[in-house]
This record gives C-alpha cells, structure tokens and sequence, in this order.
C-alpha cells in the first residue's frame, strides 16, 4: 500500500511515542556529552530532503572541537554513540517536524547535489529517513554507487509493508552494529561524484565533513 498521508501519519505516531520513550535516555546523553565535551550538546547541519528543500538535521555531538582529523577529535563516548546509532535520537525531532521519515534514503550533504547523476538525484523524491534500504543492506560498508542505487530503489518500490519491515530490519542491524564504518574512515569518504560524470562538473570538496550522514561534527555550524 503506497499512502503518503498514512506514512506521514504513521511517522508522526511512531516519532512522537519513540521521543517519548527516549527521553530520559537521551537527557543522560545531553548531560553526559555537556560534562565530557562541553556545549554544544546537539549538532546542527543544513541537509537536502524532499525535493531538496533544506532543513537542518540534528543530532548528538560526537567530536571535541578544535583542529585534528576526525578520528582524532572523535571521543570515547561519540564513539558508542554512533556504533549504537543513539547520536541519531535527536532526528526523531526532524520526523516529527516533518523535515523527514522513519524510513527513507539518508540525507547527505547539500555539496553533493551537483555531484548526482539524473539517476542518483532521484533519492530526493520522497523525504529522507532515520534509515532505510541502503542502511539494511550493508549501510556505510556500501559503495556510493550502490548505495544510490538503493535509494532510487526504495523511492520507486516503497510501501507501508516494506517501511515495517525495513524497520524491523534496522533493530537488528544496531543491535549487530552492521556497516558503521567504510574501511579506513570515521563513516564513508567523501562522495566526489560518479566517474562517468565527474568530468561534466567541478566539484568541491564538501568543509566539514567526513562525508555520508555522519559529517565532521565537533560544533554547530
């Protein structure tokens, strides 16, 4: 059944009761980060999501601030947060604001908008989700390509029957913390493009960023 008022509705339920379960966690986190890290406790970043509108996604910071690679201003505690996915907590915001989905392709750095085939940039059909397809199926281990090719996928074969199932999916996939990183970075490199088409634009590298949904987050923008 594709409904995208009843997925909206759905979203809105299931956010709304998830951020009610998780707020006492998630105020440790917010006290916990603030002692170790100092402020500020969330991270906020302009991201791409329906139609490529721009929103600013949140979610706990992992990183000190100050100069150094992202593997070294990474801390113990960011460290967990991000191999158990609770740094994403704060999107439950985004889902109820609508800025997002429970399920949907991830949303990216808006650098990487130009960078899209045609093809690729059909991702941005449908709102951006806490997870999906991609994130079920290998997550950060995937190759870029692949990984859109699971977006566009999803934006063309999405059901009510598959977001359940694809977050049932998702439970497991933390729980086995699956796919966290790509090998040798903190998450993925950075996308610089498809090949075939790099030559057709000029591309800069994205600031601030590990690349992926997991940008170098040390602070606010």
């Amino acid at each position: 059944m594709r409904s995208p008022h009843l997925k909206r509705l759905i979203d809105l339920t299931l956010g709304s009761a998830a951020l009610l379960l998780a707020a006492v966690p998630m105020a440790v986190i917010a006290v916990t980060i603030r002692v170790t890290m100092g402020g500020p406790v969330l991270f906020r970043q302009a991201r791409p999501g329906l139609h490529g509108r721009s929103f600013h996604l949140y979610k706990f910071r992992t990183m000190r601030n100050g100069p150094g690679s992202d593997a070294e201003r990474m801390t113990r505690l960011g460290a967990l947060l991000r191999s158990t996915s609770l740094d994403e907590l704060p999107e439950l915001l985004n889902v109820i604001r609508g800025d997002m989905s429970l399920v949907g392709p991830r949303p990216l750095l808006p650098a990487y908008l130009d960078r899209y085939t045609p093809e690729q940039a059909r991702r941005h059909d449908v709102r951006p989700g806490i997870t999906g397809l991609a994130q079920v199926n290998g997550r950060n281990a995937l190759e870029w390509e692949e990984r859109f090719r699971l977006d566009v996928l999803y934006v063309d074969t999405w059901s009510l029957a598959l977001d359940a199932r694809l977050l049932a999916r998702t439970v497991r996939s933390v729980i086995a913390r699956e796919g966290i990183s790509a090998e040798g970075h903190v998450t993925m490199p950075e996308f610089m493009g498809t090949p075939a088409v790099m030559s057709d634009t000029n591309s800069s590298p994205a600031t601030g960023t590990d690349a992926d949904d997991h940008p170098a987050d040390g602070a606010t923008p």
